[in-house]
């Protein structure tokens, strides 16, 4: 109930505050191509259940239909404005619209493609829809660099299933064990606080992770200061 209310109250103010640059960046959406600049997004939600998250389109029509189900930030699917829009997170608002709804939280795991994302999730990781997705969460906050790290690939399908996935889903899976309202208020401010500067989010979300029991590996992976490894996802006997 805590949890519920906190959400309400958030995306409420979070909504009314951002309106004139949400106003704003849909009117550039829409005035590059004259198309709509809202892009209902489908994604598996809470309990499996699948619903429409609201974004502001950064990428071409039918752009989604290309089979491609990761986003490098050279990807040439994504709109000059579109580039703007990611940079700046700010698809990411507009989603404050599904928390209103109840389809998400503000904290919660990422929320995933079914085909290409849920399908191909191991027993373990099925436990990351236990809860609603959210707006951010460790693991968002440890890969906001999503789009540059899988631009350095021929093929950021393979980089992320080898590279990101494993670690997204064992952060994520360390966010349910251990989720709790102040964990939430502590991740919101660290969002908050990586907007004005990586680095310093960085450290303090390792603060948060050693005052939770986060493993040495988790740890680790969430600094940042090291190149990403190979891993097998939670659950698996191998990488696939």
């Amino acid at each position: 109930m805590l949890k519920r209310s906190f959400d309400l109250l958030f995306a409420s103010v979070v909504l009314i505050i951002s309106a004139p640059i949400l106003g704003w960046a849909l009117w550039r959406v829409w005035s590059y191509d004259h198309k709509n600049p809202i892009y209902h997004a489908p994604r598996v939600g809470h309990k499996g259940h699948d619903f429409s998250m609201t974004k502001i389109r950064s990428m071409y029509i039918g752009a989604d239909k290309s089979g491609l189900a990761s986003t490098a930030s050279s990807d040439g699917r994504i709109t000059p404005v579109g580039h703007l829009i990611r940079r700046w997170k700010l698809d990411e608002l507009s989603q404050f619209w599904n928390v209103l709804k109840g389809e998400m939280s503000v904290v919660g795991p990422r929320p995933q493609i079914r085909s290409g994302g849920v399908d191909r999730y191991t027993n373990e990781e099925l436990r990351l829809i236990e809860v609603r997705p959210g707006i951010t969460d460790v693991s968002s906050i440890v890969f906001s660099d999503e789009g540059e790290i899988l631009a350095k690939f021929d093929d950021p399908d393979l980089a992320y299933e080898t590279l990101i996935r494993p670690w997204k889903s064992r952060l994520g899976l360390f966010y349910i064990d251990n989720r709790t309202f102040s964990m939430d208020l502590w991740l919101v401010w660290i969002t908050l606080l990586a907007v004005f500067s990586r680095s310093r989010a960085l450290v303090q979300l390792q603060e948060l992770l050693e005052k939770f029991g986060a493993s040495s590996e988790l740890r680790a992976i969430a600094r940042r200061d090291a190149p990403l490894v190979t891993a097998a996802p939670p659950g698996a006997k191998s990488i696939a």
